[in-house]
């Protein structure tokens, strides 16, 4: 009796060794990640702020510890900025931190409200670089105003100067666009589409500036 309890206590202590080496290494796994430095950002997505300003919106802009800043964790720390709708992080080996952004972009300042509308309909006081809404679009229309433009190419939004509620006898869902170029261009919510092809459809008048219609049909009137 006395060998088999000899025989429990070294099969005791043999798992009381192991189990403290895997203690042991997996200590060491952590703290090893733990010193391991983020070494390479990759940002993309971002058109309203510079990718440093990104970096630095999460946390990274000292290389911290990977271990330390999980890639939920940053994806937090991005999504509080009211400008950026959605951020996707993920890392290679460790030490590469790629990060994806999905802007809430402001679409227009509109007049009525004295405000910047955002994408996600919400408002803000700040000043961007896009079209002024100078008057008041009817609760029916402005829905599906809104995700017109949230699906125009932002490039052409910024080439946008003023945007004008402007129904006809025939549309009542008619809008008249100024662009910065000093051409004009009236749309409907159906063909707004359209607007995108604008810098293509504008060369072929050589640099000559008026109307350019997209609500029936497509065609041009020079003026002056």
């Amino acid at each position: 009796m006395a060998k088999k309890r000899v025989k429990r206590r070294k099969l005791k202590r043999k798992s009381f060794l192991i189990l403290f080496v895997i203690i042991l290494i997996i200590i060491g796994i952590l703290l090893f990640l733990d010193n391991l430095k983020i070494k390479s950002i990759n940002v993309s997505g971002n058109t309203l702020y510079s990718e440093w300003e990104i970096i630095e919106k999460a946390g990274l802009d000292d290389y911290p510890s990977t271990l330390r800043n999980l890639s939920g964790t940053i994806e937090n720390r991005l999504e509080d900025d009211p400008y950026i709708k959605k951020a996707e992080v993920t890392k290679s080996f460790f030490t590469e931190v790629n990060i994806k952004i999905t802007e809430n972009l402001p679409l227009f300042y509109y007049v009525p409200e004295r405000s910047t509308i955002l994408a996600d309909k919400g408002k803000t006081k700040d000043n961007f670089p896009v079209p002024t809404v100078i008057n008041y679009i009817p609760d029916k229309l402005y829905t599906d105003f809104l995700k017109n433009l949230e699906n125009t190419d932002y490039t052409i939004i910024k080439r946008i100067s003023e945007i004008k509620y402007d129904p006809n006898d025939v549309d009542e869902e008619r809008f008249l666009l100024t662009m910065n170029d000093g051409n004009y261009v009236y749309l409907t919510l159906k063909t707004f589409d359209k607007i995108n092809n604008y810098l293509d459809i504008i060369k072929e008048f050589n640099n000559k500036k008026g109307i350019l219609y997209l609500d029936s049909g497509e065609y041009f009137e020079v003026l002056g």
